[in-house]
């Protein structure tokens, strides 16, 4: 009989397929960026107007050549504050207000991104963050720390209309702009949206599609809409 369980046991596990194996991002070895890029990026900077740089950027947004991925990190070196070494900068990419951005090392921003800074605001997007495909950031008052993982697909809105002076439209009213913070090791599940105000907090999980309308704890893992503590992690 128990060999029959170990048996029962050993099949599912092969049915089911899953497999362990090492992390990429997490664990991958830093190099310098080449002078070179340094150097290009601080003469451009030098050269060209904000829109010029944009429009660069936008030039190879799409292509996939090795010019074309070097470029892209050269000239969004060129329009933050800061940049990391070891951006990796997916297709596709958007970023409005890149002046206001502070962006660490090997941090990696999928395709079809949208990071949408405001002129006087402040994006921090910190040291090791992966950021999933097709994210949406409303980086008006926005900080992910470190080795945060950003699902593809999630949302973060910096901002909401008021409603107030009475008697325009809500669209016309005005904003208010809250706060939003990723706090150390959290991990932000797929297609999952956080509202303004919101922190999420340290090496907590947030499940996919989950909508988040107030904090988060550290180590807390939640889920739903909106979104509630199912669990706390051993960490």
């Amino acid at each position: 009989m128990i060999a029959d369980t170990a048996h029962i046991k050993i099949h599912r596990s092969r049915k089911s397929g899953a497999r362990v194996v090492k992390a990429v991002h997490g664990l991958r070895k830093l190099e310098p960026d080449p002078q070179f890029e340094l150097d290009m990026a601080a003469h451009l900077r030098e050269q060209l107007s904000r829109d010029q740089l944009l429009e660069a950027f936008s030039d190879h947004a799409y292509g996939t050549s090795p010019i074309d991925v070097i470029m892209r990190r050269v000239c969004l070196r060129a329009l933050v504050k800061t940049l990391g070494a070891g951006a990796n900068i997916g297709k596709n990419v958007s970023v409005v207000h890149p002046e206001t951005f502070e962006i660490g090392d090997g941090v990696f921003v999928g395709e079809q991104t949208i990071i949408q800074g405001r002129f006087d605001g402040r994006c921090v997007i910190a040291n090791g963050v992966w950021i999933g495909p097709q994210s949406y950031f409303d980086a008006r008052d926005l900080v992910i720390e470190e080795r945060v993982g950003w699902g593809p697909g999630a949302k973060v809105l910096g901002s909401e209309h008021t409603g107030s002076p009475a008697g325009v439209s809500l669209i016309q009213s005005d904003l208010r702009i809250a706060p939003v913070r990723i706090c150390a090791g959290a991990d932000i599940g797929v297609n999952s949206v956080i509202l303004p105000g919101v922190t999420v907090g340290r090496e907590a999980i947030v499940g996919a599609g989950a909508v988040l309308t107030k904090d988060v704890p550290d180590f807390a893992t939640v889920a739903g809409v909106p979104a509630q503590i199912i669990g706390r992690r051993n960490f």
